[in-house]
């Protein structure tokens, strides 16, 4: 495919995405179930208290940062509309950065369109943003982060790094492999990183993969621990998240660092949702939760964490997108809209998965959709026709947590392991590859 059929297709979600938008609109006003999510009502309240002078945090279970409130408040001045269309143009960047990372390591034409329409065209995904979900702004910016990583812009990628964290406190889980890759072997003050090229052959890299200088070594990453990069990028983002937690906390004072943070550390849910943890949440609701209970809840997600990066760090793409994956599985409230999360990572590894779409592909897709209709299976008989399956729908929570993990696996098993960034040192090897 040629750069005229990328920019057809962007022209296309674009145009499609803005149909959807004003569908929702008559959607909204003609029928009884709605179309807009209902988290888009409550940003825009909040925006529209914000456009007067007052707090957002007065409308109850608004619980964002007051960047997002901001960023609406033309909903209270141009069109309630407008908070979707900037979340859907939000959708369309994620697009974009994606084709650029793979362009970067110059994953071939055909290969990158296939990865954006993996994003561009995915039902779940084009309704987030028109539907008014602000999750696509959030995977914009961690893309723009790679994509600074990966050009050398340390600080700009702290920068943006810090921001996203204040903004949406997820991204946190990030941080240690960020840090681990900005490595003195890669990073050199005044030179760009080094990247490992995709070749044909299931995502072969410019040299081959047992080639010592594509080993991750754990030692040798943390035998200059300090180095200029990590301490840039550490002072920056942790700069950049404490000014603005401490402005909004003067304009706001402890709601805001409730709402907007703390409420996230300690959030259980009793309503029904993903999570394993949601049934027994919901008979322990309005008893005080141990500091034991709390401990061992985070502690599955903890280890999961750790063993990951150590095992994908240097390929940080696939690492971000099995963090994710296991983040929010384990996490003690799950909803829809947080696998976003993990679908904008998803199309940055597919180039060096060796997995067939007609056998496992469509077998683990099929095996994670299924599991999650069997869910909203017995969801809807709870919340539609009041029959009492919470027992039932904690199983299915069980059910559809082991086929995140299945999935997991067989993504992991079909990977190419293939760090981003090459040995600066090879600059001045004579028997190295022609670098750039």
């Amino acid at each position: 495919m040629t750069s005229v059929n990328i920019r057809a297709l962007l022209l296309f979600s674009a145009i499609f995405r803005v149909i959807l938008i004003l569908y929702g609109e008559w959607q909204d006003s003609h029928m009884e179930v709605r179309y807009t999510d209902v988290d888009y009502l409550v940003f825009s309240d909040a925006a529209s208290l914000m456009a007067s002078g007052d707090s957002p945090y007065k409308r109850t279970t608004y619980r964002y940062s007051p960047l997002l409130a901001f960023l609406l408040i033309p909903n209270a001045i141009i069109h309630r509309s407008w908070g979707k269309f900037l979340f859907s143009a939000s959708d369309l960047l994620v697009g974009f950065f994606i084709r650029s990372i793979l362009k970067l390591r110059r994953v071939p034409e055909n290969l990158c369109t296939y990865s954006v329409m993996i994003w561009l065209l995915n039902p779940f995904t084009f309704t987030i943003g028109t539907r008014g979900n602000c999750e696509p702004i959030v995977c914009a910016v961690i893309l723009w982060i790679i994509i600074c990583l990966m050009n050398g812009n340390v600080l700009q990628a702290a920068f943006w790094y810090g921001l996203v964290v204040h903004f949406r406190i997820y991204p946190i889980i990030y941080a240690l492999p960020i840090i681990l890759i900005l490595d003195s072997n890669f990073f050199h003050s005044g030179q760009k990183p080094f990247l490992s090229y995709w070749t044909a052959g299931h995502g072969k890299t410019t040299q081959s993969s047992t080639d010592a200088t594509y080993h991750y070594n754990m030692q040798n990453v943390l035998t200059k621990i300090f180095t200029r990069q990590r301490v840039m990028f550490g002072l920056v983002s942790a700069i950049v998240f404490f000014s603005f937690t401490g402005l909004f906390f003067y304009l706001y004072g402890w709601a805001f660092l409730h709402e907007a943070l703390l409420y996230h550390l300690t959030r259980t849910d009793p309503r029904h949702n993903f999570s394993v943890y949601f049934y027994h949440i919901y008979l322990h609701y309005e008893k005080e939760i141990s500091v034991l209970e709390k401990f061992i809840s985070f502690l599955p997600q903890f280890m999961v964490q750790l063993v990951l990066i150590s095992c994908f760090a240097q390929d940080f793409p696939i690492c971000f997108f099995v963090q994710t994956v296991a983040f929010v599985a384990f996490n003690k409230v799950i909803t829809a809209q947080y696998f976003v999360w993990f679908f904008c990572l998803l199309p940055l590894i597919l180039p060096w998965s060796s997995m067939k779409l007609k056998w496992e592909g469509i077998c683990c897709f099929s095996v994670w959709m299924g599991a999650q209709i069997h869910w909203l299976m017995w969801g809807y008989m709870l919340e539609f026709k009041g029959k009492n399956v919470f027992l039932q729908l904690w199983m299915a929570s069980l059910v559809f947590l082991a086929a995140n993990t299945l999935v997991l696996i067989m993504i992991i098993r079909h990977h190419r392991y293939s760090p981003v960034f090459r040995h600066l040192e090879l600059k001045s090897s004579k028997n190295s590859v022609k670098l750039e």
